[in-house]
Order: C-alpha cells, then sequence, then structure tokens
C-alpha cells in the first residue's frame, strides 16, 4: 500500500479538496473542511454488489412489474401516521432529535411491541449504551421481558455479520455517529464513516428486506448532523421535536418515500414512556372558560391531520427606539409582512408598540393558513377586546390585501365544528359546497371585511 493521502473534506456536502479553504466549493458553507486520510475502497464483488444480487438491465417503464410494498405496524399509532401506515419491509428511516427528546425510549416501546407480533424477530444495535443501560431503561419502561434481541458494536462490518444470522424484520441502530468501517481510516463520527456505514446499512436493508430504523444526531441549527447525502440515501427522514422539560412531544416527516410528507404525530411523555395523543387538539385548545384579548383559533394542516392552535398577541407600548417583533412558532418575516399588510389595507398599525406572537403548545406554524388568526389576535390584543371564543379563522392574507383560499377547507371546517366552533371566518375561496351543520360561515375576499367581521 502507499502513503495515505491526506484530503480535506466539506462536513456539510462531503466535497473533498486537496488543500483547505475557508470556504467549500462545493456547497459554499464557511469553515467546513476537515482534515481526514483517504483510503481507497475495495471494489465490491460478490453479492452484495447490488442491491438484488443480479446484474443492471433495462426495461421499459411500461412493463414494470409492481408489487404491494409490505408494512409492519409498529404497535404506536402515531408513529405508524408518520411512516404512512407502518414500517416498509426494507426501507431505512432515518430519526433525528435533540439529546433526551425521547428518540430511543420511542424506539425501544416500538420494538417491543414489533417483537411480540414478530416473534423476537427485532434487533436492537448500539454504539453509545451498554446492554445494561439499555435494560434498565426497558424495566423503567415496563418492558424488561420484551422480546427483544440487543447488540452492543460500533463495527459496522462486525454488527451485520451478527445481523445477517439473526436475520431480523426489523433493525434499530443507535446511532449512526458511532459506527465506523475499518475499510476507512477516519475517525468515527466522520463525513466519510457516516456515508460508509450508512451505505452498507441501506444494501443490507434493500438485499435482506429488513427495515432499519437509524438514530442521527442533530447539530445547534436542529439539523441533522453529518453529510446532506445521508437524508438524500435514506427513505424516510423523522424529526423528534419538543423541549425536554415539557410533555408533549412532535414527530415530524421531513421526507417519506412511501407515505405523505411533512406528516406529524404527537406523543406524551409519561413515566411508562411516550404515548399516542389522538387529539391534540383538545390539548393545544385547553383555554380558560373566560375569553381575553390577543386571542385566536386556527386550523393548520400537517400532512393530512387538520389541527386547531390557539395564536396569542400581545401588543404593548414600547420604550424602545425599535419596537420587537418576537414570533415563537411562527417565522418573524411572516410576522414584519403581516403587520405591514395590516397598515397599508386595514389602516391599523402598532408602529410604536411591542408585538409578540406565541402559538400555544409548542407547535411551528410553517404554512400561510395562519395568517388570518394571527392579524385577528393582533387586532384584538391592540384594541384590547376579546373575540368571540366560538370563533375559528383560516386564510392565506396576499400583499394587495385579497384572502387567497388555502388547501383542505371542508377538512379544517369539519374539525371546527367537531370541537364546538360556532362562527368561522375563511376565505370565499373555500366556502363549502354543502352548508357545515352547527357553524356560521363568514366569508371574505379583503381584508377589510375581516376587519368588519371582527368588530360584530
Amino acid at each position: 500500500m502507499g502513503k495515505p493521502k491526506t484530503v480535506y473534506q466539506c462536513t456539510q456536502c462531503g466535497a473533498e479538496s486537496a488543500r483547505w479553504a475557508g470556504q467549500c466549493a462545493g456547497c459554499g458553507a464557511w469553515n467546513s473542511l476537515e482534515e481526514q486520510l483517504s483510503a481507497e475502497l475495495p471494489k465490491r464483488t460478490g453479492r452484495y454488489a447490488h442491491y438484488a444480487g443480479a446484474l443492471s438491465t433495462v426495461q421499459p417503464l411500461a412493463e414494470v412489474q409492481v408489487t404491494g410494498e409490505v408494512r409492519l405496524s409498529t404497535g404506536l399509532s402515531e408513529l405508524d401516521r408518520v411512516l404512512g401506515g407502518g414500517l416498509v419491509t426494507g426501507s431505512v428511516v432515518l430519526i433525528g432529535g435533540a439529546p433526551g427528546i425521547g428518540k430511543s425510549t420511542l424506539l425501544l416501546q416500538a420494538l417491543a411491541k414489533m417483537g411480540a407480533v414478530q416473534e423476537g424477530k427485532v434487533l436492537y444495535l448500539t454504539g453509545e449504551e451498554s446492554l445494561a443501560q439499555i435494560s434498565l431503561r426497558a424495566q423503567r419502561l415496563g418492558l424488561g421481558a420484551a422480546p427483544v434481541r440487543l447488540l452492543a458494536d460500533t463495527l459496522v462490518e462486525r454488527a451485520l455479520a451478527v445481523a445477517r444470522q439473526e436475520r431480523p424484520q426489523v433493525m434499530v441502530v443507535d446511532s449512526i455517529q458511532t459506527l465506523y468501517t475499518e475499510q476507512l481510516q477516519s475517525a468515527p463520527g466522520t463525513v466519510t464513516q457516516v456515508r460508509e456505514s450508512a451505505g452498507q446499512l441501506l444494501r443490507f436493508a434493500k438485499q435482506g428486506g429488513t427495515g432499519v430504523i437509524l438514530v442521527g444526531h442533530v447539530t445547534k441549527e436542529g439539523a441533522l448532523a453529518g453529510p446532506r447525502v445521508l437524508e438524500h440515501m435514506v427513505d424516510t427522514v423523522l424529526y423528534f421535536e419538543g423541549d425536554g422539560g415539557e410533555r408533549l412531544r412532535v414527530l415530524r416527516a421531513a421526507k417519506n418515500r412511501f407515505g405523505a410528507v411533512n406528516e406529524l404525530g404527537v406523543f406524551a411523555m409519561t413515566e411508562q414512556g411516550l404515548r399516542g395523543v389522538t387529539n391534540p387538539s383538545a390539548i393545544f385548545l385547553s383555554r380558560g372558560k373566560e375569553a381575553v384579548p390577543g386571542s385566536a383559533v386556527t386550523v393548520i394542516r400537517e400532512g393530512s391531520r387538520p389541527l386547531l392552535v390557539e395564536v396569542q398577541a400581545l401588543v404593548d407600548d414600547s420604550h424602545l427606539a425599535n419596537p420587537r417583533r418576537v414570533t415563537v412558532g411562527l417565522e418573524p418575516n411572516r410576522l414584519a409582512m403581516l403587520l405591514a399588510i395590516l397598515h397599508r389595507h386595514g389602516a391599523v398599525m402598532p408602529g410604536a408598540q411591542d408585538v409578540f406572537i406565541n402559538v400555544v403548545g409548542g407547535v411551528r406554524v410553517n404554512e400561510t393558513g395562519a395568517d388570518l388568526a394571527v392579524l385577528a389576535a393582533i387586532v384584538s390584543s391592540l384594541r384590547d377586546r376579546p373575540l368571540d371564543q366560538e370563533l375559528v379563522l383560516f386564510g392565506e392574507v396576499g400583499l394587495t390585501g385579497e384572502i387567497r383560499p388555502v388547501p383542505g377547507g371542508e377538512e379544517r371546517l369539519a374539525a371546527a365544528a367537531k370541537h364546538g366552533f360556532k362562527k368561522a371566518i375563511l376565505p370565499r375561496g373555500n366556502t363549502p359546497r354543502r352548508p357545515v351543520e352547527n357553524i356560521a360561515i363568514v366569508p371574505v375576499n379583503r381584508l377589510a371585511e375581516v376587519l368588519e367581521a371582527l368588530k360584530e
């Protein structure tokens, strides 16, 4: 063997460079190049050279035979919802989240339930904890006798050799950053090690039909650590969100080749582990009996699920030269735009006041359907007039003051009526074809019509 060659590889995109530079030429990231030793990988031969173990052939699209995907229920309804109905055999799922959020707890519970159905054909590979630590966690969760097989190892070749002997239906790897391959000389957790280890696990899943779930670390910004190519390699990417000190946890799908993207699952942390919340709107709407200014209710869509959430606004006199605009659960730039629209087309402008927006329950609103509720909460707080507690609002507000329709209007109305709301202000384009029972519809086209309706 020749002398190992030193290269510099980007931790964001995996691009290699012969010399160090302050900026990556591949993705433009700054200070992301790390020194590594390059090692030539041996050429793969044998049955592990391809996914199917045979030479690739060209086939017309119309002649491709499509077989129905086989899904395994995880035993947790909220996890099944986010996965699109269950774990697809032969798929690779990447789940990330902050330390202590409950990733290992969730997967241990899921393996325990699947092991009871699959007669123990589930394997938990850990590279961060000892077997005794996992056993203690299982006992705390009441899963000490669960039919789950455990393996503690960090060398991916050795772990896969054991997995081929065990032939599990489901395999959990906790975590991918702790694994390394002996084909490379770099340390575990580096870009090349993570990418090659994930590649071997991906080939193992596709060849044997084992469902593989990878646990990934996250960066300070909340993104999955390691190369972005890792997210492109796997079939599904899930993010486990929430505050470690709070009871609620949110599992969100950012990518799913076998189901709807942006699907949402809600869990509650209890002494017996994580429990699915089948009706999260009831928790997010736990308001007091008395109406207060600055509170408005909207209906957002997360995947196929409509969620009722409360948007709170506080408008107060500012003692600063530049009044503050603070948002929790809403994009700050969206608030600045809505305030400008409110001033231009509604003649309402809290220019000398601080504006604070909070989406109750730790929910993050990523869609524009909450625009009407945000403006209604701001106007209510500014006028010190509470809104009707039986009122719900949804709709997108355009820059010209028009109220634009949003997808899933009838499903949002049905969810609001189910929770007892009697009145809805919505875009005229979302007016249902058939009247909805027990709820009055107020269709609007312009922002001025919304402000008039709020005075009633």
